[in-house]
């Protein structure tokens, strides 16, 4: 007497027993990823520099088409010395003047902490005191 299987309900297949010939590697249902090439993840200077460019280039053009779009010319009033020149140019201006202004004020810091990474002040000279700090 032979025994039909039963299809699965779920899938509506019918299951399959494999003879001893048919059984070897089984191949799996979906492909493996590819192997990733180590360096191929690594970041690089050059492609750090290449992404800073780019992204220099898109916001400069961005400045380009702000001072176009803004050609109406304004009174400028500074430290009492009057000018006029257009809107856009004089916002241009004022942001660079503020970046400006942060940049020193960050490259004085800079200074300050390689100054103070070169002297260390030696606060252990004490007895009692652990590692140069007091607790």
């Amino acid at each position: 007497m032979a025994v039909h299987p039963v299809p699965n309900p779920s899938t509506g297949r019918t299951p399959t027993t494999h003879s001893a010939k048919n059984q070897g590697p089984s191949k799996p249902k979906f492909p493996l990823k590819k192997p990733v090439h180590p360096k191929a993840e690594e970041v690089t200077r050059a492609g750090v520099v290449w992404v800073a460019v780019s992204a220099g280039l898109v916001i400069l053009v961005l400045l380009i088409i702000f001072i176009l779009q803004n050609q109406e010319r304004v009174t400028v009033n500074y430290l009492g010395a009057t000018g006029e020149l257009s809107l856009g140019m004089a916002l241009f201006i004022a942001a660079v003047t503020g970046g400006l202004l942060v940049a020193i004020a960050g490259a004085a810091r800079i200074l300050q902490l390689r100054s103070q990474r070169r002297h260390p002040k030696d606060d252990s000279s004490g007895p009692g005191t652990a590692g140069g700090k007091e607790h």
